[in-house]
């Protein structure tokens, strides 16, 4: 972890595998979308719209883990002051708000063909929610302050507290009695889902993460190279 603290290493790197990810991320979501559209069967309860599922189940896996990302990223500049890991943080936030505003679009359209309602105020949908306006509120709070330092710090300390949040959405289903259906997939028993719509759900989440990889990547980049051509010019 610490070998990539240096910038101009993390750019070499970075440099390197930033192709490879984005052609696999492309191969995957290319083929993921043809399985899921052409290959994978109806439901056959809910028909057509089961489809659905193929976009919003990836998008609340990857809602979760980035925001473990930046949690993680987060302590690790509270406690090591890595000099990459706010950075990382920082350029994470905005991805897992797309990620969780994803899940909770297509969670409605899915919603209200199945449910007969675009919303419910049940435990799962709300603390999705949450995390949305936590996403928010840690992108709002690293700029509220004239002091970068200061913003960095605040906002660690934010995303390290809504953690919280995480397993009262993992296990919302399983303690109150919900609208929302029960975990099917990241259980004890095994998956619930047949295997011809397993596979197509696992090549999207896949997917999903390598684009979420590839856009980071590029996010840091970017970032770095911003940072650096404005020591240029104070040294012009």
């Amino acid at each position: 972890m610490f070998r990539m603290a240096n910038p101009a290493r993390f750019m070499r790197v970075s440099a390197a595998v930033l192709p490879w990810c984005a052609g696999a991320t492309a191969l995957l979501l290319a083929g993921a979308l043809i399985l899921a559209l052409f290959v994978a069967p109806p439901d056959y309860q809910q028909g057509e719209a089961v489809r659905i599922m193929y976009v919003h189940v990836p998008a609340a896996y990857m809602a979760s883990l980035v925001y473990v990302v930046v949690a993680v990223a987060s302590a690790v500049a509270l406690i090591w002051r890595h000099p990459l890991a706010d950075i990382a943080a920082q350029e994470a936030a905005p991805l897992g708000a797309g990620f969780t505003l994803i899940c909770l679009v297509s969670g409605s359209l899915w919603g209200e063909p199945m449910w007969g309602t675009w919303w419910v105020w049940d435990a799962r949908l709300t603390s999705v929610l949450v995390l949305f306006f936590l996403y928010l509120g840690y992108i709002a709070l690293i700029h509220a302050f004239d002091d970068p330092t200061r913003g960095a710090k605040a906002g660690a300390v934010l995303a390290l507290v809504g953690v919280v949040n995480l397993p009262i959405i993992k296990f919302s289903v399983d303690w109150w009695s919900t609208l929302h259906q029960p975990e099917s997939i990241f259980r004890l028993g095994g998956p619930t889902i047949a295997t011809s719509m397993l596979w197509p759900l696992g090549v999207m989440a896949l997917g999903f993460t390598l684009f979420f990889v590839t856009l980071l990547l590029v996010r840091m980049r970017s970032r770095l190279l911003a940072a650096k051509i404005r020591a240029l010019r104070l040294a012009a």
